[in-house]
């Protein structure tokens, strides 16, 4: 089958509601607080691993994400199928997003600092982990790329949760490493 006549249904879907809730928190400025994640997942939000993913800083940040989510979504739905894509994005995309909780939590708790983590970036370097572990050809472009989406924005004064992007691409390391 030709890659262009299967089209990442799942992947669309996860754009467009990326894009709504975008909308939505647009119009109402409190669901950042509500769905980002953040110091009160203990206080109850328990939502907010899996809310986190939907959520997002401003236009730029949602569309850089989207643009590297189409990118190795829908190859991996391409190549692995629907279903599995999307057990991979979600489960291990909430999974980053516990253990990224730790980072907010001790910055909280250790140097008074409130962070309310946003975007799907977490959950796409899943994405990104899983390739590269699985694909020995193009994982040092990847490792590369993981470092540079991490730490050059920091150079140059952009607040990236780099730790999420780490995570993730741990999370998705392992998991393409535990599913072979």
């Amino acid at each position: 089958m030709n890659f262009y006549t299967k089209q990442p249904y799942a992947t669309y879907c996860i754009i467009v509601l990326c894009s709504i809730f975008y909308i939505l928190q647009s119009m109402y400025p409190i669901l950042d607080t509500y769905s980002g994640l953040n110091i009160y997942f203990i206080d109850g939000f328990f939502w907010q691993p899996l809310s986190t993913m939907f959520t997002h800083g401003h236009i730029t940040h949602l569309f850089m994400n989207m643009v590297v989510l189409f990118q190795f979504g829908s190859v991996i739905e391409y190549a692995r199928g629907r279903a599995f894509f999307l057990k991979l994005y979600f489960i291990s995309g909430v999974i980053t997003s516990i253990l990224s909780f730790v980072y907010v939590y001790i910055a909280y708790e250790h140097f008074d600092q409130i962070i309310n983590l946003v975007g799907a970036s977490g959950a796409i370097c899943v994405l990104i982990g899983w390739i590269a572990q699985r694909d020995s050809f193009n994982r040092k472009g990847l490792i590369v790329a993981i470092l540079l989406i991490s730490f050059l924005p920091l150079l140059i004064g952009m607040n990236v949760a780099w730790y999420a992007h780490l995570i993730g691409f741990g999370v998705g390391w392992a998991t393409g490493k535990f599913l072979r």
